[in-house]
């Protein structure tokens, strides 16, 4: 029988003092993501701005804010929804999400005819999608994700046919539409970091606060999803009604990013990856707060090396899905190899 004052196990001991050092390390990490985070935005607003203030400071202000809202929004859904899936390989992105949002607005513009769209504010053409892409995309994939039994390759090649098959509507609706409604969908869908709607902007923006505060608030019971379904429910979660207001959110976050940027697939999967190597840790507090740092830096610094170094040879999307695409197939591998 051990003497009361005998030194505790050596194993009990090591615990603890790993428990005791997470929190410090997750301050590290989210400190010094913050001061790259600061160090990125001064660089980006007066990297050669060569005495033009006046010109260069709104207009890259402009595009700071919708770098960061779009990076809040691609990590903030990455991260639920890879808690909702069960696995940190599916991304709203490589489900369909995006495919889906594209689909939609091409549907308006057939639909309703390029003039009757024209006439339309871009607050209309943005609120009618989301509200569309939030009603179908819910009920989609709260029946494709069901109770959460379907295993990782079953729910990526649901994404891939639902993604190939809403990509491949899209196409036949381009080829029969006239041209000039072609044009008004072009001008409406496809806008980009360098031509930014400031009306879908502040939009975007009065979207994303209320939907991140619901998942920010959540964050402890996010931490008991990640437990699964059967452990959830005896924790006394109601995880049909979460899933579902879960998902909702995610398709509001996904419409925000890609109403102002178009799709960009892997952005979600690199910076969510990147957050949980990070941070080592479950804690969704910890991860969304790491993950949407990381994304706008990477935002930030990729549009600077692309205006500046590249001279605008490429886009800042297709370097990303480039990375990004690379980064998926190695998970993959590593994931059938595990």
């Amino acid at each position: 029988m051990p003497r009361p004052d005998a030194p505790p196990h050596s194993g009990a001991t090591t615990v603890d003092a790993a428990a005791r050092s997470r929190p410090a390390r997750e301050v590290v990490v989210l400190t010094a993501l913050g001061a790259v985070l600061v160090g990125a935005v001064v660089l980006f607003l007066t990297w050669d701005v060569g005495g033009y203030w006046e010109f260069a400071l709104p207009r890259r202000a402009e595009q700071l804010a919708a770098l960061a809202v779009v990076g809040v929004a691609v990590a903030v859904s990455t991260v639920v929804f890879h808690t909702l899936t069960q696995n940190r390989i599916l991304t709203p992105s490589i489900m369909g999400f995006d495919a889906l949002y594209v689909l939609l607005a091409t549907s308006l513009v057939f639909f309703l005819g390029g003039t009757e769209v024209a006439t339309m504010s871009d607050l209309t053409m943005f609120g009618l999608t989301t509200a569309l892409l939030v009603g179908a995309a819910t009920l989609l994939y709260r029946w494709v994700l069901g109770d959460g039994s379907r295993g990782l390759y079953t729910l990526v090649l649901v994404g891939v046919i639902a993604g190939t098959l809403f990509g491949s509507l899209s196409d036949f609706l381009y080829r029969v539409m006239d041209p000039n409604e072609y044009d008004v969908l072009l001008s409406d869908l496809y806008a980009g970091f360098n031509r930014i709607d400031t009306e879908v902007l502040w939009v975007a923006a009065a979207l994303l606060v209320p939907a991140t505060i619901v998942v920010f608030s959540r964050h402890a019971t996010l931490d008991v999803l990640t437990l699964g379904r059967e452990r959830a429910i005896a924790l006394g979660i109601d995880h049909r009604r979460e899933l579902t207001l879960m998902l909702m959110v995610v398709t509001v976050l996904v419409a925000t990013s890609t109403a102002l940027v178009g799709p960009i697939v892997f952005l979600g999967l690199l910076v969510a990856n990147l957050a949980y190597q990070l941070t080592r840790t479950h804690r969704h507090l910890v991860n969304l707060a790491a993950a949407s740092l990381v994304a706008v830096i990477a935002l930030v610094l990729g549009q600077g090396v692309l205006e500046h170094v590249l001279g605008f040879t490429a886009t800042l999307p297709s370097i990303i899905n480039l990375v990004g695409g690379a980064h998926f197939v190695a998970l993959l591998v590593k994931e059938s190899r595990s």
